[in-house]
């Protein structure tokens, strides 16, 4: 089984199209099976760092809810992105359906698995890691047009809007709340 995760994340990694194409009828459970491997490894390579980070930073030790940072990390990288994995396939999937996409949701979330392969292996290291989130949405991109056979600029939008609604909506949250807090926030008055 370690072998066929392997063979699988090296395809995703040097020959994307033709895993993806070699994928269409994966079962779930092997969908699932290299889903929770590759985020078991990211989760116990995120939760290390940290504990090497608490070491030259004790600072960042007190940092958590009663519980050590490690361990806080690994289980919100574990059950964290297995939540957002799924919730984001199931976002994707209306507009992949709105783009054409008609091969069912099962095959968007294949596309969304498959193609988080970069961030689940190598997402965790510090100031690069965004570079495989970026490698993971291309191979989303590509996942998405081969398992839901619709073209490259049905797939790219719908990947797009997927993620950049969201991400738009967080930025305009973040700012009323940032506006909200300057504006309503007291000014000390001292008095001499």
């Amino acid at each position: 089984m370690i072998t066929s995760i392997f063979g699988k994340a090296k395809g995703f990694l040097l020959t994307p199209v033709e895993t993806f194409r070699q994928s269409k009828d994966d079962e779930l459970s092997a969908v699932f099976s290299y889903f929770i491997a590759l985020l078991l490894f990211n989760a116990i390579l995120s939760a290390a760092f940290a504990a090497i980070m608490i070491e030259t930073l004790p600072a960042l030790a007190m940092m958590t809810w009663g519980m050590s940072v490690p361990v806080a990390i690994f289980l919100m990288m574990l059950v964290g992105g297995f939540i957002a994995t799924l919730v984001f396939g199931v976002w994707l999937h209306l507009w992949v359906y709105l783009f054409g996409g008609r091969r069912g949701i099962m095959q968007t979330i294949n596309a969304v698995i498959y193609g988080s392969t970069p961030r689940l292996l190598f997402g965790w290291i510090p100031f690069i890691g965004f570079i495989f989130t970026l490698w993971s949405l291309a191979l989303g991109i590509l996942g998405v047009r081969e398992l839901q056979e619709i073209d490259s600029l049905k797939a790219t939008l719908a990947v797009a809007l997927a993620v950049m609604i969201p991400v738009i909506l967080l930025i305009v949250l973040a700012a009323y709340f940032m506006i909200a807090n300057v504006t309503t926030t007291t000014v000390p008055v001292t008095m001499i």
